[in-house]
């Protein structure tokens, strides 16, 4: 059978996932086109190295604070309508900047302030159009599509600098700016000419607030995700230096122009296309973990590099290294974000992912951009390669997970219980209870069994759990835990999967032959006003 590394172009045979990726080739062109143009304004309008970083900082910082929102909305509301503002937003700030440059209006509080705009809609973006992916291509092509997407990211990333660079080089960053918003409109024309089948539910939609807890305690309670962001963190806040201080390696230390600067850039786009080429054979050799390992220990030599060559031809193939390294570590983390949560919660879990992966590369570049102006470029440098060595040495125990796509589908096995037709599904919370009859020579393993199924039910959505036995009854344990309404237990149901029903099996092979497992649902009652 033909597997997506076989055939890393299968994706493309779904219209409408062909369509958005060639459209988002356009944006991310333009996207690039404004980083250079926006960072080598910066330079023209400051000399301070701190507010070079700064626009890195301000373009990645509203991940921090809004990508969890972001996902809570991707999940609950209509993709396309949703992505459809976003990217009118985008093209107004796009546009603004472009206006505001040409008239020679442009400030340093200005341009930090439309970089954050613009940083504000692609926080708002990204966890939907990540979490779109499954949907246009099934689990069968999402592999490929993955594949594809850092491939269409890399060659914007290749052709964006370079196109930007000469357009600086001739009518200076105001060019950038507007190219930037017509790729936005580009992105506009594709999602309304795209007829996206409505999805059904059961259940009505998840309130925003309650989305987002749910969110985030399944982020909290997911084992696999959270060695995803531990890694994502270890790599991105030392590799974040090479980006945030390039413009004033290329202008300050090498004399370099604006041309100069978008050769450099593009060649990093170079590489991470011929890494995007060559990974699926290295995932064949090397396991994701020794390809993240590998690659940040290559990425450290890039920045050692960078600390200690100064001249321009001697930095490109560095350069195209680093590309290639860099794509190497962001594919296989984004593979395991998207491979690893099931898809009631995958636009939260991948918001939390993306929280990381800004959260880091906007703290790394104030940090190494703060050490910059305070002693010298090549100590941020030297300083962030040994942060990125050490970041792969205290994070070797988190494995980054491997997870068959059928484990992650709803397992239904659960019964559908019974709500008296005087009850109301908002009311909560809801209380359910499991006795189990465990002999005393199986309470050790019974025990340490349970603790999967604690990481179970706060990853469906309990806000609380207990495990209690008997007083009287040593064999008698009981374990309870809460969902917020019967509504909320209702969801709980549809969300248990494959895998989750093993781990409910492996604990039930404790249970004592021939007595059933006797469970009960309590559900705490409306109350009057004197809360009776």
């Amino acid at each position: 059978m033909t597997t997506a590394k076989q055939s890393p172009w299968s994706a493309l045979n779904h219209k409408a996932f062909r369509w958005l990726w060639l459209a988002s080739i356009a944006s991310n062109i333009g996207t690039w086109m404004h980083e250079v143009g926006a960072g080598w304004l910066m330079t023209s309008l400051s000399a301070s190295p701190l507010n070079v970083a700064l626009v890195q900082v301000a373009g990645s910082a509203p991940m921090f604070f809004l990508a969890l929102p972001a996902g809570a909305l991707a999940d609950i509301v209509d993709k396309r309508r949703y992505l459809l503002g976003v990217q009118l937003w985008m093209a107004i700030v796009a546009m603004t900047l472009a206006l505001l440059t040409l008239s020679g209006l442009m400030s340093v509080m200005l341009l930090l302030l439309l970089t954050l705009g613009m940083g504000v809609g692609t926080a708002l973006m990204m966890p939907a159009w990540s979490a779109l992916t499954p949907e246009l291509v099934g689990k069968r092509d999402l592999q490929s599509a993955i594949s594809l997407t850092s491939l269409g990211v890399n060659v914007a990333r290749a052709l964006g600098p370079a196109i930007a660079g000469v357009l600086v080089s001739l009518s200076g960053p105001w060019a950038t700016f507007g190219l930037n918003a017509l790729s936005f409109f580009a992105v506009i024309a594709v999602l309304v000419s795209w007829k996206r089948e409505p999805t059904t539910s059961v259940f009505p939609a998840e309130r925003f607030f309650g989305a987002m807890r749910m969110g985030w305690r399944y982020s909290r309670s997911s084992v696999p995700l959270q060695a995803v962001l531990v890694r994502a963190a270890a790599f991105f806040v030392g590799a974040s230096a090479g980006m945030s201080l390039l413009p004033l390696i290329v202008r300050g230390e090498l004399q370099g122009s604006a041309a100069d600067f978008g050769l450099m850039l593009g060649s990093v786009g170079i590489g991470a296309v011929v890494g995007a080429i060559l990974l699926p054979r290295l995932r064949e050799k090397r396991s994701s973990d020794a390809l993240v390992a590998t690659s940040s220990v290559i990425y450290a030599l890039v920045l050692f590099a960078l600390a200690s060559l100064r001249t321009l031809y001697a930095l490109i193939p560095v350069m195209l290294v680093s590309g290639a390294a860099w794509i190497a570590v962001l594919s296989s983390l984004q593979l395991a974000a998207q491979t690893s949560v099931p898809s009631w919660v995958r636009a939260r879990a991948l918001s939390v992912y993306i929280l990381v992966f800004f959260g880091s590369m906007a703290a790394g570049g104030a940090l190494w951009g703060l050490v910059a102006s305070r002693s010298s470029i090549n100590i941020a440098l030297l300083s962030a390669g040994a942060v990125l060595l050490l970041g792969i040495l205290l994070t070797t125990r988190f494995r980054l997970p491997v997870t068959d796509a059928d484990d992650l589908a709803p397992s239904l096995h659960w019964p559908t219980p019974v709500l008296s037709d005087d009850q109301d599904q908002e009311h909560g919370p809801v209380m359910v209870t499991l006795e189990y009859d465990i002999a005393p020579e199986r309470v050790a393993a019974f025990r340490q069994a349970m603790l999967e199924v604690r990481g179970m039910r706060q990853r469906n959505g309990s806000y609380s759990w207990g495990l209690m036995q008997d007083s009287e009854n040593p064999r008698l344990w009981q374990e309870f835990f809460f969902d917020e309404s019967w509504l909320e237990h209702l969801r709980h149901h549809h969300r248990v999967t494959r895998a989750e029903q093993r781990i409910e099996a492996a604990v039930r092979q404790h249970q004592t032959d021939g007595i059933a497992v006797q469970i009960r649902h309590l559900i705490s009652p409306a109350l009057d006003k004197r809360g009776l």
